[in-house]
């Protein structure tokens, strides 16, 4: 390690990018929006512990550092992060419901969390959620959420059978790369089979396709040479199976152009248009991720605060021994400053924080 390399490593902030949150309560939604259930909504079931339903169903225990931003910090601190951006549960999207419906959870819940970094010290950076399925409403949550302080969005990687490549999709992806705004796109909805329904096979098996196919989806279907190269997207849990078998994507789009090749280049090509999160939990994972993205296409992500993410948060990028210094520090906290608009950003408690930023 030179000393400017550890210099640099000592001075980058440390930013978790892939983080949740979830309210502790909300309006009742069927109320709220006049449409029948079932509906998220969390039951308390002690000062620390709730539980997230959906109708009378049980969905998710979770605990008060889903909702309670001083117990977020002391685990910040505890694992060395100095920043999280904090995004909805994708449960709360409601891309199945009427536009209007969607509209008022996603003005509920966006709201709710800037209350949740609001004491967070300018240190937990809150994603909105929008409307997706109406591409002008969605539009019109996003300006709304940027003027009340929000840094960036979280969306779904599909509407129903729609994929990101959809022309109304892309319009919104176009918008927000006209306004400078970040999109963090995480799997959800997955598909439900029988044969899914063990070993938490929806989240090992559907997860990482979900993903991949929502990359595949921008590529082969033109969606990238559609899109700016300013816009800032960024895909969870390390893109799902889309690493490992890149080639096999090249060789059938040179070889079976005929069938697939909408896009103007080959996959791989479009490696540099976005980048993912550290999610993948070993250390041969995050090699294969390098040499397939680059290291400045991956930034540190947790998915704080569900058990299935990686704890303490950073371990793997800091414990990897084929990284130099300068590529440690890009994935902690470097490439996430520039993917947020935020590189003057410094270290959490010093001069030139968040919050003043």
């Amino acid at each position: 390690m030179t000393m400017e390399d550890s210099s640099l490593l000592e001075r980058t902030p440390v930013v978790d990018i892939h983080t949740h949150y979830v309210p502790k309560g909300w309006p009742d939604l069927e109320e709220h929006t006049g449409s029948a259930g079932p509906w998220p909504s969390l039951r308390v079931d002690g000062e620390r512990e709730a539980m997230m339903m959906m109708g009378d169903t049980e969905f998710r225990p979770i605990q008060d550092n889903a909702w309670q931003a001083q117990v977020r910090l002391e685990q910040m601190d505890s694992d060395g992060v100095d920043y999280q951006v904090m995004s909805p549960t994708p449960v709360f999207f409601s891309y199945g419901r009427k536009p209007e419906e969607a509209v008022k959870v996603s003005q509920i819940f966006n709201d709710l969390a800037l209350e949740i970094a609001a004491e967070g010290q300018g240190r937990l950076v809150p994603f909105c959620q929008v409307p997706l399925q109406d591409t002008d409403a969605a539009c019109r949550e996003l300006d709304r959420c940027m003027d009340n302080g929000h840094k960036g969005v979280e969306i779904g990687n599909h509407v129903g059978d729609r994929d990101l490549d959809d022309a109304g999709i892309i319009t919104f992806l176009q918008h927000c790369a006209d306004k400078d705004v970040p999109v963090f796109v995480h799997p959800w909805d997955m598909p439900n089979s029988s044969r899914l329904d063990r070993w938490m096979a929806q989240w090992l098996v559907g997860m990482p396709a979900e993903t991949h196919l929502s990359i595949l989806s921008l590529i082969l279907g033109g969606g990238f040479d559609k899109l700016p190269e300013s816009l800032q997207l960024c895909f969870a849990h390390g893109g799902g199976s889309f690493p490992y078998w890149l080639g096999r994507m090249d060789n059938a789009w040179h070889r079976r152009g005929d069938l697939i090749a909408k896009s103007q280049f080959p996959p791989s090509h479009y490696v540099s248009r976005f980048s993912v999160d550290s999610v993948v939990f070993n250390e041969p994972s995050l090699r294969l991720l390098m040499d397939t993205m680059g290291s400045s296409q991956i930034m540190l992500g947790s998915d704080f605060p569900y058990p299935l993410g990686e704890q303490p948060a950073g371990r793997l990028i800091r414990s990897a021994s084929f990284l130099d210094e300068g590529q440690r520090a890009n994935m902690l906290g470097g490439n996430a400053l520039r993917f947020l608009g935020m590189e003057s950003v410094s270290r959490a408690g010093s001069e030139g924080s968040l919050r003043a930023s």
